[in-house]
C-alpha cells in the first residue's frame, strides 16, 4: 500500500511537471541550428540575430558538412537564440559551387507561437510533449534556405523557403579548404553533380 501511494504521488508530480512545462515565456530556451546537405559543405562567414530595440548578436559557425533530411537531419551547429529574434542574417561560401551567398530573413511573429505548440519528443524512456524550440536553417546549393521548427530529428516542420543572393567574395581565401574538400567529395560531385533545386 505504501509503495502504491508513493507511485501515485510520483505520477501526480510528474503529470503536474509535464502540464506546466514551458508554459511561460521565461521557461523556453530558444535555440537555432544550421544544416547543409552531405557532400555539399559550406563555410558560414556570418550568422547574426536581432531583436529590434533589444539585442543584436552573432554566433560563430564556420565549416558545415551535414546534415539535411532523413535519420540524421536536419541537424548541425547548435546555439542559443535569446531573445527570440525578428531578424536573422546569414552569409556563407559554398565549396561545391565556389559561390558566396547572403540573405537577411525577417522572422514572422507567428513562428514563435507555432513553435510554442507542444509536439511529441521521444526519449530513451518515454514520449514527452515539448515545444519545437529549435529553429533550423538549411543551406543548400543554389542559395536555397529551408527553415524548419523542431524539438528533435524526426518531428521537424518546414516553415518557409528563401532564396539567398549571390554576392562577390574572395574565393582565394578558401583555396586550401577547397582543395581538401574536393579531395574528399570531388568524386561524388562528378557522379551526382550539384543540384540547385529539389531540396
Amino acid at each position: 500500500m505504501l509503495i502504491m501511494k508513493g507511485m501515485i504521488t510520483a505520477l501526480c508530480l510528474l503529470m503536474t511537471a509535464c502540464s506546466s512545462y514551458q508554459t511561460s515565456e521565461e521557461e523556453i530556451i530558444w535555440r537555432f541550428q544550421v544544416a547543409t546537405p552531405k557532400h555539399y559543405d559550406v563555410w558560414v562567414e556570418h550568422l547574426e540575430f536581432e531583436r529590434s530595440g533589444v539585442r543584436h548578436w552573432w554566433h560563430p559557425v564556420g565549416g558545415m558538412s551535414c546534415c539535411w533530411k532523413g535519420p540524421d537531419g536536419p541537424t548541425g551547429v547548435l546555439g542559443r537564440m535569446e531573445p527570440f529574434p525578428n531578424f536573422v542574417a546569414i552569409q556563407w561560401f559554398s565549396f561545391a559551387e565556389q559561390v558566396f551567398y547572403q540573405r537577411l530573413i525577417e522572422i514572422p511573429s507567428e513562428w514563435k507561437e507555432q513553435m510554442r505548440a507542444l509536439a511529441p519528443m521521444v526519449t530513451h524512456v518515454d514520449v514527452r510533449m515539448r515545444p519545437r524550440y529549435i529553429l533550423a536553417f538549411g543551406l543548400a546549393p543554389g542559395g536555397e534556405i529551408v527553415v524548419w521548427m523542431k524539438n528533435q530529428i524526426g518531428n521537424e516542420v518546414e516553415l518557409a523557403r528563401f532564396q539567398a543572393n549571390e554576392i562577390a567574395g574572395d574565393k582565394s581565401a578558401y583555396q586550401a579548404r577547397t582543395e581538401s574538400y574536393l579531395q574528399e567529395h570531388g568524386g561524388y560531385l562528378k557522379q551526382h553533380g550539384i543540384p540547385t533545386t529539389g531540396w
